[in-house]
């Protein structure tokens, strides 16, 4: 009995507050109790057969969804720790136009997107800061990984991440530090069993198909985020396709002394002139990364800035710097931040470091798709380690950082093809 008095009032309190508004607004500015999950409500609205606005620099990138889901914004808010507010039309009408007045802009979100994450079934999420936010926004993804690409099964997908994988089949660069344990042989045998199951004769030659696949996913109108190490191998081996840039440690054959003189940069994504280490032994995989974390020339890892775009004339990378604030707090990957020196001339730089230009945050355009690349492995953890513990985002809640990432997941909520570019 008490629990239906507790139902009974809830839906009273629902009810009665829609007598009252006729919007609502879900604040993303300070004032939101739980910034992460915001966007989870948002996705599942969607996924509920609803829609909402994203009020580009509208208090933070607020989103704002009329009268007819107003429950059911409401008990998602409720449900998930969310803020909002009540919005009655003359409210409503007000912020219409300090939006029209200022660098602002309104935009739908209608399209519910799908959503894959590549990394191997047995993966623990906490290795992952993108699983990490999607599970605690409660949005829905499914893991694929390569035998799923080379099936081209990627097509059948809206958003694709990629985090700290290595394409260029060298684990990593791990041998030296980690070549003697068992998770280590474990990743070896089951790499070379995948690609001896797809007719490659190297682990080398299977990840630069699997590379291909993913650009040519992009090239056909994908939509592609990637973090960590992530962005920059999978430029290294677009761009040796004609060379073997591995050790024999790691596919048991010696590296190319020439291999830097047959790089090919026309059909990488951001990154252009650069040079590979090939130094089996050291971690390091070239100069893309500024950072040099796992060399005796790290860098510090710096806050970096956001930069403002205009909402109504560059509405794309203005979604993907939304935020309650423009400085993010500097943290280490196994590649953190990207050499500007090697960032090609059409990439748009979404966030950097003032006094060196080193760049956190990119975007680009390949073909009819879009990728954004994001230094670091997580926002949250300063220097992540190999078996470090999981970062709880309940204690993260309003993480600017992992609201990078969650505006990248919310973009192919908008239809782009509507946008200017």
């Amino acid at each position: 009995m008490q629990h239906l008095l507790v139902y009974i009032s809830f839906f009273l309190f629902i009810y009665s507050s829609n007598i009252f508004s006729n919007y609502i607004l879900i604040p993303m500015d300070l004032s939101q109790t739980d910034h992460l999950r915001a966007y989870g409500v948002m996705y599942n609205l969607l996924k509920n057969g609803g829609y909402g606005y994203w009020l580009l620099y509208y208090r933070g990138g607020s989103f704002l969804v009329e009268d007819k889901f107003a429950s059911l914004v409401k008990m998602l808010c409720l449900d998930f720790g969310v803020s909002y507010e009540d919005i009655s039309d003359k409210e409503e009408n007000q912020i219409e136009n300090i939006i029209e007045n200022s660098n602002m802009a309104k935009l739908k979100i209608e399209k519910l997107p799908k959503i894959a994450v590549y990394t191997p079934k047995d993966k623990r999420p906490w290795d992952d800061a993108v699983t990490l936010a999607l599970t605690y926004a409660r949005i829905d993804y499914d893991k694929i990984y390569d035998d799923e690409i080379l099936s081209d099964t990627l097509k059948h997908y809206d958003w694709l991440h990629l985090h700290h994988e290595d394409f260029t089949g060298q684990y990593s660069k791990f041998y030296a530090a980690f070549g003697h344990t068992k998770w280590y042989r474990e990743q070896v045998k089951e790499n070379e069993e995948r690609a001896k199951k797809w007719g490659f004769k190297k682990v080398t030659d299977l990840k630069k198909a699997v590379a291909f696949k993913i650009r040519e996913y992009v090239k056909n109108g994908g939509y592609l985020f990637a973090m960590c190490l992530a962005p920059v191998t999978l430029d290294i081996a677009l761009a040796s396709h004609n060379t073997d840039i591995a050790g024999s440690v790691y596919d048991g054959d010696p590296y190319d002394p020439d291999a830097n003189e047959k790089l090919d940069y026309s059909v990488t994504f951001a990154f252009t002139n650069f040079k590979v280490n090939l130094n089996p032994y050291e971690a390091s995989f070239g100069n893309i990364d500024y950072n040099q974390v796992n060399t005796i020339h790290r860098k510090p890892a710096r806050d970096f800035q956001l930069f403002e775009f205009s909402a109504k004339y560059d509405p794309i990378p203005s979604i993907l710097v939304q935020n309650h604030t423009r400085i993010i707090k500097g943290y280490y990957g196994l590649a953190t931040s990207f050499n500007p020196d090697v960032i090609k001339s059409n990439i748009i730089i979404l966030g950097r470091v003032g006094d060196s230009g080193e760049v956190y945050y990119l975007h680009g355009k390949l073909g009819k798709g879009r990728f954004t690349f994001l230094g670091g492995h997580d926002p949250e953890d300063y220097a992540h380690k190999v078996g470090d513990p999981p970062t709880r985002l309940e204690y993260h809640k309003n993480s600017p950082g992992y609201r990078l990432i969650l505006n990248n997941i919310l973009f192919p909520t908008v239809k782009t093809r509507k946008l200017k570019t």
